[in-house]
């Protein structure tokens, strides 16, 4: 059975099954089952999965969109903007310490969801009876994180391409200032910081290549004795696949990565020259 893979608003994925067998294609609209009805997506990823995954995934497909189906589409989406500032007056009339983010209708207008960011936990309870008071339907209040906002709202890195998080990243890895440190990189928050406030996702990218080509190194600021003398580790190149290597006169040696493992007792095939 495939597995389908659905995009909504502000790149909010989820994963549906096509029981029905209807014949989707990439990049078209199709409605979904949903909370309490249907809601409307377009199809990002297919994929065939096996009897163990079927299982996990509850929902399916309900049919394929319709023009009208799009039409009505973008009326609910047209209602967002005033959810979102009755929203944002009650938040202000109840002095909760919430971020308002986002606001998104279900297809059917059968739910609306409230995205918002806090520093802790919320008792929205009374907030939530008066925008039920107000419009009528299901609501739900979601408390999302500071990487999560900036996925919804999509951007450019530094690196001149769109974020990672809403173009590829599914789930959230933890990012650690030890990761920056590892592959020499300068600690200053502004440039290994991502535009949600957070470390970059991408210090994760190559850190395993900088841990594989370290094997066998020992750490900066170490004496060895290699190449018939004693001298003190300096720092790696990656890129080049070199070691600065300093004596006792303060003189500095460049050594092939390959060939100060070799030295030392420890070869790695992928040390590269």
């Amino acid at each position: 059975m495939e597995i389908v893979e659905v995009k909504f608003k502000s790149l909010r994925r989820e994963v549906y099954k096509n029981s029905k067998e209807l014949n989707l294609q990439i990049g078209n609209y199709c409605i979904v089952e949903a909370d309490r009805g249907e809601d409307m997506g377009t199809i990002e990823n297919i994929y065939t999965a096996g009897d163990e995954e079927i299982e996990n995934v509850d929902k399916e497909i309900i049919r394929h969109a319709t023009e009208e189906d799009e039409i009505r589409l973008q009326e609910a989406r047209s209602k967002e903007k005033k959810a979102e500032e009755v929203c944002q007056t009650k938040v202000e009339e109840h002095d909760l310490p919430m971020k308002l983010i986002d606001v998104e209708y279900q297809f059917d207008c059968n739910k609306i969801t409230f995205f918002f960011t806090a520093e802790s936990r919320v008792d929205f309870r009374e907030l939530v009876r008066d925008l039920a008071a107000v419009f009528k339907t299901r609501i739900d209040l979601h408390q999302i994180g500071v990487r999560d906002e900036a996925r919804r709202f999509d951007g450019v890195g530094m690196c001149g391409r769109k974020l990672c998080c809403s173009t590829f990243i599914k789930e959230f890895e933890p990012i650690t200032l030890k990761m920056a440190k590892e592959q020499n990189l300068p600690l200053t928050p502004a440039k290994i910081s991502g535009v949600c406030g957070r470390l970059m996702c991408c210090l994760n990218y190559e850190l395993d290549v900088y841990r594989e080509l370290k094997k066998g190194v020992p750490k900066e600021g170490s004496i060895v004795s290699c190449f018939g003398g004693e001298y003190k580790v300096g720092k790696i190149s990656i890129f080049d696949r070199t070691i600065s290597l300093i004596d006792s006169s303060g003189n500095t040696v460049i050594s092939k990565l390959r060939d100060f493992k070799k030295e030392l007792g420890y070869e790695n095939r992928n040390d590269g020259d």
